[in-house]
């Protein structure tokens, strides 16, 4: 241990012209502080955990999910969206409802990330593509499910921003890029599974061309202004398509050249 005079613990977090023995002290309170915010937000996210449990339960009938995978639920009671939001919502990124994250963007709704992870049936051997990066915080949900994600965000600051979040919290799993997730990420392909986090007119047909045979592609589809569904597209052995509604959402669209 590092000694200061020969009597007192090293405190380096705090301003070194403080006397030892106050360095210290303060250093202390400031652990105990960390400590107790972090007990809260563990607190705040087990609220959230439940909530989105009771969620799922009542729209079971019209989502086909009464209650969704353990695994999932496990997953959102360890990724801590407070870290995923701008500092003004931090307060708020606990509750069960979408945020702004700015650029016009939003993170979503816990309960939609949970489902649309859920419907995914992720593997712990699947590699996963997401369409619309935004913050990172489907990313890192999907990160402790898969072996690997690859996510693409079309505005470069919040691209940049998210990437840079996701290795500062040790997601080494997910790899980012910008640019337009239209046309999905080629070079990875095939994928297990793909997830859209912004609604298109329709379901991209580069994407569909990326889902492996056996993949499931989760997407909300639809106009900004009129009536979206959250999409479930399988495709069968065979090449097969097929596509189910899940429930009406509201996304931002997904932005792009095509």
């Amino acid at each position: 241990m590092t000694y200061d005079d020969g009597r007192f613990p090293a405190c380096p977090a705090v301003k070194p012209s403080a006397p030892p023995p106050f360095r210290c002290l303060a250093a202390l309170a400031l652990a105990w502080l960390g400590h107790a915010a972090a007990a809260g937000d563990d607190a705040r996210r087990a609220d959230m955990v439940t909530e989105i449990a009771a969620v799922a339960a009542a729209a079971g009938a019209q989502s086909g999910r009464h209650a969704l995978d353990p695994r999932v639920m496990a997953v959102m009671g360890k990724v801590p969206r407070h870290e995923f939001v701008p500092d003004p919502q931090k307060p708020h990124a606990y509750e069960n409802r979408p945020l702004p994250i700015g650029h016009g963007q939003t993170i979503s709704q816990p309960y939609i990330v949970a489902l649309m992870t859920d419907l995914l049936r992720l593997r712990p051997g699947d590699t996963v593509l997401e369409i619309g990066t935004g913050s990172g915080y489907q990313a890192a949900v999907l990160g402790g499910l898969a072996r690997a994600v690859y996510t693409i965000e079309i505005i470069e600051p919040l691209g940049r921003q998210a990437c840079e979040r996701l290795t500062r919290l040790a997601y080494h799993q997910v790899a980012c890029k910008v640019g337009d997730g239209y046309y999905g990420w080629d070079e990875h392909a095939p994928y297990d599974a793909i997830v859209v986090t912004a609604a298109a007119s329709h379901v991209p047909p580069p994407l569909i061309r990326q889902l492996k045979p056996g993949g499931r592609m989760v997407i909300p589809v639809g106009a900004q202004f009129l009536t979206q569904y959250l999409l479930l597209v399988e495709k069968s052995a065979d090449g097969t398509v097929s596509t189910r509604q899940i429930l009406p959402v509201r996304f931002v669209p997904l932005v792009g050249k095509h």
